[in-house]
C-alpha cells in the first residue's frame, strides 16, 4: 500500500476532519440506550407478570432474550463491520433498535415481547462493537483514545447502573411500556445525527467475508451463553445445560481452528499470541464476573433484607455509578502516570478490598459503610475495565478493531453470565443448608424456601404464626451468611485478576499509530524514525537489531515512551 493510500484512508477513517469529540457524544448516546436496556427490565417483571401473564419459561425468554441474542451476534456484526463499514452496521442496528422498541412497547402477548426483545438484542449487537471500534478508528494517538476510552466505560457503567433506577421510576408512575418508549425519541435524534455526524471505517477487506465462520461464532457463544446462565439458575447438572456448554464448546474450537486456517479469517487469531491482549480479555471477564453477581445480589439484599423499595435500591447504588465515572475521567491520567499493568492490578486490589469491607454487612441498615463500599468497588472496577480495554484495543492492529471490540464485548458478555452462575451457586450452596431443620416448618414449605429469600418471605407468611416467623428469621440469617461466603469468595477471584494483570505492560507503549503518523511525515514505513511517545526522534542504540523490511499493515515500534507513561 502506498504512501498517499494510506494517508487517504487515514483520512476517511477519521470523517474528512470531523470533530472527534463531538462523534465521540455520538457513540456515548448509542452506548448508553443498549447499557440501559440490558438493566431497565428487571425492575418490570413484576408489572409484566402481571399484565401480560406469561409463563415461568416465558417470562425467562423475555428476560433473557435480549442479552443471548446480544452475546451471540457480537463477532459476527463486529468483524461485518470491519469489511462492510462500521458506520453503516451502526447505522442499521440504530434502525433495528428503534423499530424493536416500538414493538416492545406495542406488545400485547409474551410471543410478542420476546421477539422484539431478541430484535433489540440484534440491534445491540450491531451498536456495541461498532461504537468502540469507530472510537479506535478517529483517536489514532494513544492518550487521546485513552480519554474517549474512559468516558465510554463510564458511559457503559453509567447506562447499567441507572437502568434500575430509571426503571423503577417509570413502572412506578407509567406502565412498564415506558421502559422501552424512552429509545424512540433518543433514536429519533441519534439516528439523523450519527447519519451526518460519524465517520465511515473498514478495516482489512482483501478476500470474501467468512460467512459460515461468523454463523460457527454465533452459535458457539449462543451455546455456551445458554449454559452459563442455566447454570446460574439452579440447573447446572441437567442435561440441556451440559449439552448447551459441550455443544457451544465445540463449535467454538472448530471456528478457532477454521480461523487459524483460513487466509483471510474474520478474526486474526495471532492477536492472542500477544500477552497483553490476552491477559486484558481474562481481566475483563474476571471484572465483570466480580461486579454483576455482586450487584445480583447486592439488589437483593437492599430489597429482601434492608426493606428498601426498587427505586430506593437504585439509589443506594448510584455512588457506585458516580465513582465509575470519576475512574472513567481520570483513568487516561492515571494510565499514563502508572501504566496499564499497575493499573489494572491495583483497580482489582482495590476492588476486593472493598469487597472485604462489605462483608460487615449484617441485618441492619449502615449507610456510611455502604457508600464507602460502594464507591470503593465502583472506583477499583472501572479502572480495571479502563486499562484492561484500553490495552485490548491498543494492542489489536487498527484494520481489526471490529474484531477486537466484538471479543472485548462478548468477553463482557461471559463474564457477566459466569459471575451470576458462580457466585449464585456459592449463594445457594450457603443459604439452603440452613433451611433444613427449622422447627415445625413441613418438609415441603422448607424446601420451597430454599430455593430464594422471596420464596422464604412468600413461605413464612402463609405459614404464620411462630413457625412462620422462625422462618423468616432463620431465612433472612442464612441469606446474609452466604452473602458473607459469596463477598469472600469474589474477593478472592479479584485478587486472582491482579495476579493475571503482572503480564501487561509496564509503560503506554506506541501512544500514536503508526499509519496516524503517517499523515505528516514522508518517511516510507521502513524509513521512519523512531520516537521515544512524543515525537522526538530517539537513535537506535547498538544493541537493537535492525528493522526488518517493510511490510502491509501497521508496524508497532519497539520503544516505549519517556515522557508521561511512567
Amino acid at each position: 500500500m502506498s504512501l498517499t493510500t494510506m494517508a487517504g484512508a487515514r483520512s476517511r477513517a477519521t470523517g474528512g476532519g470531523a470533530n472527534r469529540w463531538v462523534v465521540l457524544i455520538v457513540l456515548c448516546v448509542s452506548l448508553l440506550l443498549v447499557a440501559l436496556d440490558a438493566t431497565v427490565l428487571h425492575v418490570a417483571v413484576p408489572a409484566v407478570t402481571e399484565d401480560l401473564r406469561p409463563s415461568s419459561t416465558a417470562l425467562l425468554w423475555i428476560v433473557d432474550a435480549y442479552p443471548l441474542v446480544c452475546a451471540s451476534l457480537l463477532i459476527l456484526f463486529g468483524t461485518l463491520g470491519d469489511r462492510v463499514g462500521r458506520r453503516r452496521v451502526l447505522l442499521v442496528g440504530y434502525g433495528i433498535f428503534a423499530a424493536a422498541s416500538a414493538l416492545a412497547v406495542a406488545a400485547e402477548t409474551p410471543a410478542v415481547l420476546i421477539a422484539a426483545r431478541a430484535l433489540l438484542g440484534v440491534g445491540g449487537a450491531m451498536i456495541m462493537p461498532a461504537t468502540l471500534s469507530i472510537l479506535r478508528a478517529v483517536f489514532p494517538d494513544r492518550r487521546e483514545r485513552a480519554t474517549a476510552i474512559g468516558v465510554w466505560t463510564a458511559v457503559a457503567a453509567v447506562g447499567a447502573a441507572t437502568g434500575p433506577v430509571l426503571g423503577g421510576f417509570l413502572v412506578e408512575h407509567f406502565w412498564w411500556g415506558s421502559v422501552f418508549l424512552i429509545n424512540l425519541p433518543l433514536m429519533a435524534v441519534i439516528l439523523p445525527l450519527g447519519r451526518r455526524l460519524l465517520p465511515e471505517s473498514r478495516g482489512g477487506d482483501d478476500g470474501p467475508w467468512d460467512v459460515l465462520g461468523a454463523l460457527m461464532a454465533a452459535a458457539g457463544v449462543l451455546g455456551v451463553v445458554v449454559g452459563v446462565k442455566r447454570a446460574g439458575s439452579g440447573h447446572a447438572l441437567e442435561p440441556a445445560t451440559l449439552a448447551a456448554l459441550v455443544v457451544g464448546g465445540a463449535v467454538l474450537a472448530l471456528f478457532v481452528r477454521r480461523q487459524k486456517r483460513r487466509t483471510h479469517p474474520l478474526i486474526d487469531m495471532r492477536m492472542f499470541a500477544r500477552p497483553a491482549f490476552t491477559t486484558s480479555v481474562g481481566c475483563i471477564v474476571l471484572a465483570m464476573l466480580a461486579l454483576v453477581g455482586l450487584e445480583l445480589i447486592a439488589v437483593q439484599y437492599l430489597q429482601l433484607v434492608l426493606g428498601l423499595s426498587p427505586l430506593q435500591t437504585g439509589l443506594r447504588l448510584l455512588p457506585l455509578t458516580f465513582a465509575a465515572m470519576a475512574a472513567g475521567a481520570t483513568g487516561s491520567y492515571t494510565l499514563a502516570r502508572i501504566g496499564p499493568r499497575r493499573m489494572v492490578g491495583w483497580g482489582f486490589v482495590l476492588t476486593a478490598a472493598a469487597v472485604l469491607l462489605l462483608i460487615l454487612m449484617n441485618h441492619h441498615d449502615r449507610p456510611v459503610l455502604l457508600t464507602t463500599g460502594f464507591v470503593l468497588l465502583g472506583f477499583g472496577l472501572q479502572t480495571t475495565l479502563f486499562g484492561a480495554y484500553e490495552s485490548m484495543l491498543s494492542e489489536a492492529p487498527a484494520e481489526s478493531a471490529g474484531g477486537a471490540a466484538a471479543i472485548g464485548e462478548t468477553s463482557y458478555q461471559l463474564g457477566a453470565g459466569m459471575g451470576i452462575a458462580l457466585l449464585g451457586s456459592v449463594m445457594n450452596a450457603a443459604y439452603a443448608p440452613g433451611l433444613r431443620d427449622v422447627p415445625g416448618v413441613p418438609g415441603p414449605a422448607a424446601a420451597s424456601a430454599a430455593n430464594s429469600l422471596g420464596e422464604a418471605y412468600r413461605t413464612a407468611a402463609q405459614l404464620g404464626g411462630p413457625v412462620g416467623e422462625a422462618l423468616h428469621r432463620t431465612a433472612r440469617n442464612a441469606f446474609v451468611q452466604g452473602l458473607h461466603l459469596t463477598l469472600a469468595v469474589s474477593a478472592g477471584l479479584l485478587l486472582l485478576g491482579a495476579l493475571m494483570a503482572v503480564r501487561l505492560p509496564k509503560v503506554m507503549e506506541n501512544p500514536v499509530d503508526p499509519d496516524a503518523r503517517l499523515g505528516g511525515t514522508d518517511h516510507p514505513p521502513a524509513e521512519r524514525p523512531r520516537t521515544q511517545g512524543d515525537g522526538v526522534p530517539r537513535a537506535r542504540s547498538a544493541a537493537e537489531p535492525a528493522r526488518p523490511p517493510a511490510r502491509r499493515g501497521p508496524v508497532r515500534p519497539a520503544t516505549a515512551p519517556r515522557n508521561g507513561a511512567r
